[in-house]
């Protein structure tokens, strides 16, 4: 069963990402723009499952700001963005400023892809450059001292799991959701945990989300971009099994959806 972050992922994070990505925290990582809002894009592809893009920001000139996160590099991806960033313009008719975070993994990337009539520069950042370590004892010790977490701190317990570290991904994400659950301020807490695990979305495969979901069962917040994501996938699985002309009670037994509902979903389909 895939678990999958729930469509609410999309709108905790334009909640608490654009005030966070608003001040001067992206400069402390060589971004500068001035954001205005975390927007949602939608637009008519023919790959939907290789052209689905991370995070588009509305920018104060009215431009967009197009942040991705990858774990692994590939030249065939920035022909990917740059096509993705043409549909953008296309659509909108607005300048569009890529920068692609690689997680620690890449210890190199092209900085550029020239296809002859066109060069496309996106600006990239490797987080293998970050001493993930040192951070870490950094943001712990802030925490435990009582201090108030900048905005800058609160990007770097979001993106610690991608930086350079002795402890994995998941790990690192476990260990920010944790450190995440100790801030006193509420609304800091909220914005790391929620920032943490949508972004988490994007690095950790199925199995790692299960057990970060482990981690999150006393964050009511956290949970509830799991959840919606959780049901759909036990419902796109009963529907598979459906196809496979499994009968209702072997269905009922391996995605503990109810009766009613996979007779629903036997009606719909």
């Amino acid at each position: 069963m895939n678990t999958q972050i729930s469509h609410k992922a999309r709108d905790i994070i334009q909640k608490y990402a654009s005030g966070l990505f608003k001040g001067s925290a992206l400069e402390f990582y060589g971004i500068e723009a001035e954001i205005k809002e975390l927007i949602n894009v939608e637009l008519p592809v023919v790959e939907v499952t290789d052209s689905s893009t991370d995070y588009i920001f509305l920018l104060e000139d009215d431009s967009y700001l197009h942040l991705e996160f990858q774990t692994r590099y590939n030249k065939k991806d920035l022909a990917r963005f740059l096509a993705y960033d043409v549909r953008l313009y296309e659509r909108d008719e607005r300048k569009v400023t890529t920068v692609i975070i690689y997680s620690s993994e890449v210890k190199t990337a092209d900085a550029s892809l020239d296809v002859g009539s066109a060069t496309y520069e996106p600006q990239k950042i490797m987080m293998n450059d970050y001493d993930g370590n040192s951070i870490y004892t950094e943001l712990e010790n802030k925490i435990k001292n009582g201090e108030n977490l900048t905005d800058v701190d609160i990007m770097n317990l979001i993106f610690l799991p991608l930086m350079k570290h002795t402890m994995n991904k998941s790990e690192l994400a476990t260990k920010s959701i944790e450190l995440a659950q100790t801030i006193p301020d509420k609304e800091k807490r909220d914005v790391c945990i929620a920032s943490v695990v949508a972004f988490g979305s994007k690095y950790l495969n199925d199995s790692e989300k299960r057990k970060l979901l482990e981690v999150l069962k006393m964050a009511d917040l956290a949970t509830m971009i799991f959840e919606d994501g959780l049901a759909q996938g036990k419902i796109e699985t009963a529907k598979s099994m459906l196809k496979d002309n499994l009968n209702i009670a072997t269905i009922v037994k391996y995605t503990n959806l109810d009766e009613s509902t996979i007779e629903q979903l036997k009606e719909e389909l």
